[in-house]
């Protein structure tokens, strides 16, 4: 675990300000952005004045207590007093327990809007923060090359699962690979975040220590005692013939993968809520590039000891829809047969304030960018019904939103 210093009496002040346009647009020429947006709402920010970096089992726990700390030894002058206001830091956890890379950014300015309100957020007492402005450089030329899990691999890796499914080893795991776009020059973060904002704008737009990224879901959402979840499995694409809404909600397949993730979010949010509102009929939600079952769960904590949300967080990752079940004997089966570190791709990613409310989504639809490499991920929900090369075309249906940004214009 890694924590950077901090002065004592740091002062911090939110106030209001007027519309300040595409949140998105506002990020400065820094190798380092930070986003979260929906549509026309979320945050963003810019400069570092502290970090946590973590691993292992506990570092939820641990990032928590250190957020607790950091933000009781803030003067905190907050002129707006809604969510998100106040001392914010992003967040990024990674997928496993030994991965390394789960860290808290308490940006040095954040820029906010919510239900017409906006604001900024700012460290110091000294002059607002100059922004280094400069355009947002495209990609260029790309050149794709295989990952950690070539698609062939990542096929032969389904077809073990079907196989170890259907002797009865367990009922789902969720396998993914990876794919390298490599450029010319270091890649402008700004320009694959922006893009993927445009074409998702009823995603979660996501920045936090160059792993960009725009995900439809929701793990976890806590503000004032009420906890919210959007959890998605089963997924359909164009060109799977007329109505994709019919087939999805028609599918046994989707219907048991999808209870799965539902059943397995619900379990590890029940012993933390009073009481819990889960849906007995998943919808669809479309995206540009595919469909997706979904249900909204919605829980009111429990009172007497209310979790925060790193706490959910711990106690939810990963669900059915990215980790499988059993739990356990998913990510033995997802080490063994992915044989990548798949990093914080899948992990849980958002902002938390200092009240310990926020909203964390999963770090789906995602790159890590790495000077001119770009590190793209997608997977699938794998069952005793699944077809290694239906899988790895629905992988590539999903690795489409991060491509078509990538390469916009060129």
């Amino acid at each position: 675990m890694t924590i950077a210093p901090l002065s004592g009496g740091l002062g911090v002040r939110t106030r209001l300000i007027d519309d300040p346009g595409r949140l998105i647009d506002l990020l400065p020429d820094d190798q380092n952005p930070l986003s979260w947006v929906r549509g026309s709402d979320g945050l963003v920010g810019w400069g570092e004045v502290a970090r946590f970096t973590g691993t292992g089992p506990q570092r939820f726990t641990e990032a928590d207590a250190w957020w607790q700390s950091f933000t009781r030894r803030l003067r905190v002058t907050d002129d707006v007093q809604v969510p998100g206001t106040g001392p914010v830091a992003f967040a990024s956890f990674t997928f496993a327990d030994s991965s390394a890379g789960s860290t808290l950014v308490v940006p040095r300015v954040l820029v906010g809007r919510r239900d017409g309100l906006s604001w900024v957020t700012e460290f110091g007492d000294g002059p607002p923060a100059v922004r280094a402005v400069s355009p947002v450089r495209p990609t260029g030329t790309l050149r794709f090359a295989d990952g950690m899990l070539p698609v062939a691999g990542y096929r032969t890796a389904v077809a073990e699962a079907v196989r170890r499914m259907r002797a009865g080893e367990l009922e789902k795991a969720c396998l993914a690979h990876d794919l390298l776009a490599v450029g010319d020059e270091p890649f402008d973060p700004r320009f694959l975040l922006g893009g993927l904002a445009e074409r998702y704008p009823t995603c979660w737009s996501y920045a936090v220590d160059r792993l960009v990224g725009a995900t439809p879901e929701l793990l976890v959402r806590r503000t004032a005692g009420v906890v919210e979840s959007r959890v998605l499995a089963g997924t359909i694409w164009p060109g799977s013939g007329d109505n994709l809404s019919g087939q999805l909600l028609g599918s046994a397949k989707d219907r048991h993968e999808h209870a799965l993730a539902v059943d397995s979010l619900a379990d590890a949010l029940r012993p933390l809520c009073s009481t819990l509102d889960v849906p007995e009929q998943p919808g669809v939600i479309a995206l540009h590039n595919v469909s997706h079952l979904s249900s909204d769960v919605r829980g009111t904590l429990d009172p007497a000891d209310p979790a925060s949300l790193l706490e959910l967080a711990e106690a939810v990752h990963p669900t059915a829809a990215v980790g499988g079940t059993p739990r356990k004997a998913a990510l033995r089966l997802i080490t063994e047969l992915e044989g990548m570190d798949r990093g914080r791709y899948a992990g849980p990613v958002g902002w938390v304030d200092s009240s310990g409310d926020g909203e964390l989504g999963i770090a789906l639809r995602c790159a890590q960018l790495d000077g001119p490499v770009a590190r793209l991920f997608a997977g699938c929900g794998i069952v005793a019904d699944s077809d290694p090369h239906k899988e790895a075309r629905e992988a590539a249906a999903k690795m489409v939103a991060v491509r078509d940004a990538l390469q916009a214009g060129n």
